[in-house]
C-alpha cells in the first residue's frame, strides 16, 4: 500500500480541536498558538493530532453540524496572522473582551469575529498587494466548484438572518434560476466577504500544516457520514438526498435503541439516495474525501457502519424505535473511492453495533478500526477493546471527544466497573487516567491517541461533548500554563518506553 503503509506506523498522540487550543482571542485559531502546539507536541514525543471536523459550525456549535462539508471554520482565522499580513492593525483588535481562557463563549467570539475579518476584508478592497490579491482570485477559482455556492448561501442565509434555507423565499430554497441570479447581483458584496474568508482560513491553514509536516507531525482529520439539513451541500444538491417537493427530508438518520441508548438516536441528517449518487460516480463524496485529503493525512470516517447499512428514520417519527436497516453503498462505494484516490488512508469508526458484515467491508479495504478503553471494562476478559486483545492494525482511544473525560468516567462508572478496571490497569483510582493512557501506550496497536484531558487528569468539568444536550458542548479550551515541559517529558519517557518514539539521545 506503498504511502498509507508508512503512516500506518507505531506512533502515539493527542486528541485536541484547535478551537480548545490556548490564546488571547477567546477561542483557539491557526495563529502563533497552533504553532506553539505543535512545538509542544513534538516535545512530547507526539506524532499524531487529531482534530475534529475543521467546518464552519451552525445550531449548537458543533463541528458536527457544519454548514459545508468543504468550508472552514472563520472563528479559527487567527487576528495574529492578519496583523503579520497587513490585513489589520493593532488598533484594530481593541477592545478586546475579557475572555475566559478555559471556556469559549461562541456567541461573544462570533461578535468580536465578525468586526475584526470585516475590517480585514475592507483592509483588503482598498489596498491589496498584487500578490494577495493574485493568490485570492486563483483560490476563488481553484475552489468555485463548491465555494461559489457555499458563499451564496451563506450570504443569502445572512439576509434572513440565519434562518434555516427550508424557511427562505421558496424561489431561494428551491433554486429557481432567476432567483438565484439576482440574489447573486443583490448580494454580491456579501458573497465577496464570505469566499474572502475562506481564503484567509486556508492560508492559515496551510501554513500550520506546513509546519506540522516540518515537524514529522502527522494530522487526523474527521468526516462526519452525515451532513446537516441546513448546510449548502443539501441546498445545492438535493437530488442526492431524499427530500420531498419542499425540500423537507422524508427519511432522517439515526441509530436503533442499543446497550449504550434504550431509545436509540434520532439525529435527524437528511440520508442519502445512494442510487443517484450511484449513477453519478459518487463524484459529490469524492470531491468530500479529496477536500479533507488535501488538508490531512489521515481520516476518521465517522459512523463507518452506516456504508454496510444505515437505520432509516421517517421524518415525521419523533423517536429512533421506528426505523428500518437499509444497506449502504458498501464495496461499490470504498472501492469507487480506491480507483479515484487512491489506497485510502482511513480509520474507520466502527462503534457502536457492529456486525460482521461491518467488520467484512473494514478488513476488505484494510482499513484500521478503534478502540475505546472506558468501553472494555463492563465485561470480562475476552472484552474486544481491552489491549490485550487488540489486533495491531487499529487506533486505540482512552476516550474519544462524545465520552466523559477518563476520570469523570471513572467517578460514574458502577463499582464492579472500577474494580475491575484497578485490576486491570494495576493502579490506585487517583492514577487511573494515565494508567488507562499506559495501557493503550505499551499495547500492540499501531497508533494510541488520548484526548488533552486525560493527559490533565480532568474530570467532567472538562468534557468537550454531551451527545444527548444540544447545546453548552464544544466549549473546553484547555491553558497556556497546562502545556508544561514537565507533561512533555511524561509523554516523550512513555513514547520511547513503549516504542511509540525511537530517539537516540538520553531523556534528560
Amino acid at each position: 500500500m506503498g504511502e498509507v503503509e508508512d503512516i500506518f506506523q507505531r506512533k502515539g498522540g493527542v486528541l485536541l480541536h484547535p478551537t480548545s487550543l490556548p490564546g488571547p482571542y477567546g477561542i483557539g485559531d491557526l495563529g502563533p498558538t497552533a504553532w506553539s502546539w505543535i512545538d509542544w507536541l513534538q516535545d512530547a514525543g507526539c506524532q499524531v493530532w487529531q482534530v475534529l471536523p475543521l467546518g464552519p459550525t451552525g445550531y449548537g456549535d458543533s463541528p458536527y453540524q457544519s454548514f459545508s462539508s468543504f468550508a472552514g471554520n472563520p472563528l479559527l482565522i487567527s487576528p495574529e496572522r492578519l496583523l503579520m499580513e497587513g490585513l489589520l492593525t493593532d488598533a484594530d483588535l481593541e477592545p478586546i473582551p475579557e475572555f475566559q481562557d478555559d471556556r469559549i463563549d461562541f456567541g461573544m467570539v462570533i461578535e468580536y469575529k465578525d468586526r475584526l475579518l470585516n475590517l480585514a476584508l475592507d483592509r483588503f478592497l482598498s489596498g491589496a498587494t498584487p500578490d494577495l490579491e493574485r493568490e485570492f482570485q486563483a483560490y476563488c477559482h481553484e475552489q468555485a466548484h463548491w465555494l461559489d455556492d457555499f458563499a451564496l448561501f451563506m450570504a443569502i442565509k445572512g439576509e434572513h438572518e440565519g434562518i434555516s434555507w427550508i424557511d427562505w423565499e421558496p424561489t431561494l430554497a428551491l433554486r429557481e434560476p432567476h432567483a438565484i441570479a439576482k440574489a447573486r447581483e443583490r448580494l454580491r458584496g456579501k458573497i465577496e466577504a464570505h469566499r474572502f474568508r475562506q481564503f484567509l482560513f486556508s492560508q492559515q491553514w496551510q501554513i500550520v500544516r506546513q509546519r506540522a509536516a516540518e515537524t514529522d507531525l502527522m494530522i487526523i482529520g474527521d468526516i462526519p457520514i452525515f451532513v446537516a439539513h441546513d448546510s449548502a451541500d443539501v441546498w445545492a444538491h438535493p437530488k442526492f438526498f431524499f427530500l420531498d417537493d419542499a425540500g423537507l427530508p422524508t427519511v432522517v438518520a439515526g441509530v436503533p435503541p442499543d446497550y449504550f441508548s434504550p431509545t436509540g438516536q434520532r439525529w435527524g441528517n437528511p440520508l442519502y439516495r445512494w442510487d443517484v449518487m450511484q449513477e453519478d460516480g459518487y463524484t459529490w463524496w469524492l470531491s468530500r474525501l479529496a477536500s479533507v485529503l488535501s488538508m490531512v493525512d489521515l481520516v476518521r470516517l465517522d459512523h463507518f457502519r452506516g456504508f454496510q447499512a444505515y437505520w432509516e428514520i421517517p421524518a415525521e417519527d419523533e423517536g429512533a424505535e421506528t426505523g428500518s436497516w437499509r444497506i449502504g453503498p458498501g464495496e461499490d462505494f470504498l472501492e469507487t473511492a480506491h480507483n479515484a484516490l487512491g489506497d485510502l488512508p482511513i480509520i474507520a469508526e466502527d462503534l457502536g453495533l457492529i456486525t460482521p458484515e461491518v467488520i467484512a467491508l473494514r478488513k476488505a479495504f484494510k482499513l484500521p478500526g478503534m478502540k475505546v478503553l472506558q468501553f472494555a471494562f463492563d465485561d470480562d476478559a475476552t472484552h474486544g477493546y481491552l489491549p490485550h486483545n487488540y489486533e495491531r492494525h487499529c487506533v486505540a482511544y482512552t476516550g474519544t471527544h462524545d465520552n466523559d473525560t477518563s476520570r469523570g468516567w471513572y467517578a460514574s462508572a458502577p463499582e464492579e466497573t472500577k474494580e475491575f478496571c484497578q485490576r486491570y490497569l494495576g493502579c490506585e483510582e487517583e492514577n487511573i487516567p494515565w494508567g488507562m493512557i499506559q495501557a493503550i501506550w505499551s499495547s500492540v496497536a499501531e497508533m494510541a491517541i488520548v484526548p488533552m484531558q486525560d493527559l490533565l487528569e480532568l474530570g467532567s468539568e472538562a468534557r468537550m461533548n454531551f451527545p444527548s444536550r444540544a447545546e453548552g458542548n464544544w466549549a473546553w479550551r484547555v491553558k497556556a500554563e497546562e502545556l508544561s515541559p514537565q507533561l512533555a517529558r511524561r509523554m516523550r519517557e512513555m513514547g520511547v518506553l513503549y516504542g511509540r518514539l525511537i530517539e537516540t539521545t538520553e531523556i534528560e
